[in-house]
């Protein structure tokens, strides 16, 4: 069975750590067995269990303090990855071989990493050589995209890890819930943008007209093509983060391969139920058609039977199955 991976990229400060903390929290709470690897050698703390951290294996302040290579904050963290390419081998080690697997690999904030390194495309070629489906996701705080200038470096930026990777990519807009009433209703208009309308709304401050044709060209590229959209990422709103894990988990096909599993019987559920009976005075329906959410409808003593009791999936992003009944009405 394959294996399931996010890499969360971004620039630094664009809310990486607190992504992975709460998309773990979301993940227990419906019960799917998630883990975090942190692929940062200059993290000083993060608020989740950690599978494996770089930081075992090499740190910046090592580096720097090395009186040999002499190197600074930002040549102390591309040496680091150089070496932890170099060192593949401790990642597998750390991995394991479990089957199913779903984690989430903090990445540093180096921009470098994602545009003409080629760190990070060997590390995406070593997983999928361990059977791991690979999705990219792109952070990009919200509270720096309320201009049509910085929105269009974000979408480079982001284009750029999408063109390098090579893989399917997800972009985010982060830190949502810090924004005001006011810039939440501004930045609407950059989650799925008219990059044409934007142009001519700052065309006045595009004084030189050889920049001009070129910004008129990249929103081309940008709007003809469709190449990047953004999803919202409110840290407080459960269905927001429901739909971006949805879309991670469609672009990587997770649950597909998941393999049948039957229901455990409740507590105190007799071994030989006539469900006919059992059900006459109330049913339970358990399973929304995402998966991730589940209600309850009781039904009343009608003139109604239970023709069948059927098990299934609901959706492919669901590990676990959910049961669901099927009633039929008889005249």
């Amino acid at each position: 069975m394959p294996r399931y991976a996010q890499l969360v990229m971004g620039p630094a400060g664009s809310g990486k750590s607190t992504y992975c903390a709460t998309m773990l929290e979301h993940c227990q709470a419906l019960n799917r067995s998630v883990q975090v690897v942190n692929l940062d050698p200059a993290a000083e703390h993060f608020e989740y269990p950690v599978m494996a951290d770089i930081r075992e294996l090499i740190q910046v302040d090592d580096v720097m303090e090395d009186d040999s290579l002499r190197f600074g904050p930002n040549g102390g963290l591309i040496f680091c990855m150089e070496y932890f390419a170099n060192n593949f081998d401790w990642l597998e080690e750390s991995l394991g071989h479990v089957e199913d697997d779903y984690i989430l690999f903090d990445c540093p904030g180096q921009i470098e990493l994602y545009t003409h390194l080629p760190v990070m495309k060997q590390l995406v070629e070593q997983l999928q050589q361990w059977e791991f489906r690979v999705c990219g996701v792109f952070l990009v705080d919200s509270q720096f995209m309320v201009e049509t200038f910085k929105f269009i470096s974000g979408v480079m930026a982001a284009l750029s890890a999408m063109v390098t990777l090579e893989i399917p990519q997800i972009n985010i807009m982060t830190k949502m819930d810090l924004l005001s009433p006011k810039a939440k209703k501004e930045i609407e208009k950059y989650l799925d943008p008219d990059m044409y309308s934007m142009m001519e709304d700052n065309s006045v401050s595009l004084r030189s007209m050889k920049f001009k044709k070129l910004t008129k060209a990249i929103c081309g590229l940008i709007d003809d093509y469709s190449m990047v959209r953004f999803l919202p990422f409110d840290r407080t709103d459960e269905e927001g983060i429901s739909i971006v894990l949805q879309h991670i988990d469609f672009s990587i096909q997770y649950g597909e391969d998941l393999e049948f599993k039957e229901p455990k019987e409740l507590d105190g559920e007799p071994s030989n139920t006539n469900f006919d009976e059992f059900f006459q005075d109330r049913v339970v329906i358990a399973g929304y058609c995402t998966g991730h959410f589940l209600y309850r409808c009781w039904v009343g003593q009608r003139k109604r039977r239970l023709a069948a009791l059927t098990y299934s999936f609901c959706l492919p992003d669901w590990k676990h199955i959910v049961p669901r009944c099927r009633l039929t009405t008889q005249a």
